[in-house]
């Protein structure tokens, strides 16, 4: 195990420590601090964690988008496993905005899902990022399969500016994003959003971090099996 990587597990403890409170401090803001809104009533409490799920989704297929390209353009394991612990990370959060979504939209549209251009978007960056993990679990050993999951890396993450003006550019049930402007909420709300955004970006980090951790675990695998079969090693 190289000095980087061991370097990288105290840290990683550490940053456990910090997030772990945070998140739990941020149950306390959604279901406790903020008060009760008054045409959802308690329903309504989804939003200040679905809100960030969404938003640090976007930031997970953004950094898919830049390691993809970088690893297309310069090559090197380390693009294409920044890549992959992004992604794993953001279709993590994108599932959560899938499943939080519809129990928020059950009490204000009256259904559990609707076709509506931001739900439908969303899915479908669902599906890609879905359709990039199945590529690189059945097609592993294939030489190829790095570059074909950098180009659907790349084709999904164009679809986050879509998720994202769905409201503005179609007329959708979905809020539009004033609600995360200044001014528009119940001030008590609005710190409760922050923090709980706050709260799971933080989360986001330690799980990439801690994937990027196993990914150079399984490059120094790779590495010294390689070595082994060579017989540079006995």
């Amino acid at each position: 195990m190289s000095a980087r990587t061991k370097t990288a597990f105290p840290f990683l403890r550490a940053l456990d420590l910090l997030v772990i409170p945070m998140i739990l401090v941020g149950l306390y803001f959604a279901y406790l601090y903020a008060p009760r809104e008054t045409t959802m009533g308690d329903v309504q409490r989804i939003f200040y964690f679905h809100v960030g799920f969404a938003l640090n989704c976007f930031l997970a297929f953004t950094v898919v988008f830049v390691s993809s390209i970088g690893f297309l353009w310069k090559g090197g394991r380390a693009w294409d496993d920044t890549a992959l612990a992004a992604v794993e990370v953001g279709f993590l959060y994108c599932t959560l905005v899938l499943l939080t979504g519809p129990v928020w939209a059950r009490s204000a549209w009256g259904v559990w899902w609707t076709w509506d251009a931001r739900l439908t978007s969303t899915l479908l960056l669902w599906l890609i990022f879905a359709s990039y993990l199945f590529l690189r679990t059945y097609m592993a050993e294939d030489p190829r399969m790095r570059r074909y999951a950098a180009a659907l890396g790349i084709l999904g993450a164009l679809n986050v500016p879509i998720v994202y003006y769905s409201v503005k550019w179609f007329n959708t049930q979905h809020p539009t994003t004033f609600i995360t402007q200044r001014g528009k909420l119940d001030p008590q709300m609005a710190v409760s959003l922050r923090f709980c955004m706050l709260a799971v970006l933080a989360l986001a980090v330690a799980l990439f971090l801690k994937r990027r951790a196993i990914g150079r675990l399984e490059e120094e695998r790779d590495r010294l099996m390689a070595a082994y079969e060579e017989g540079e090693i006995r």
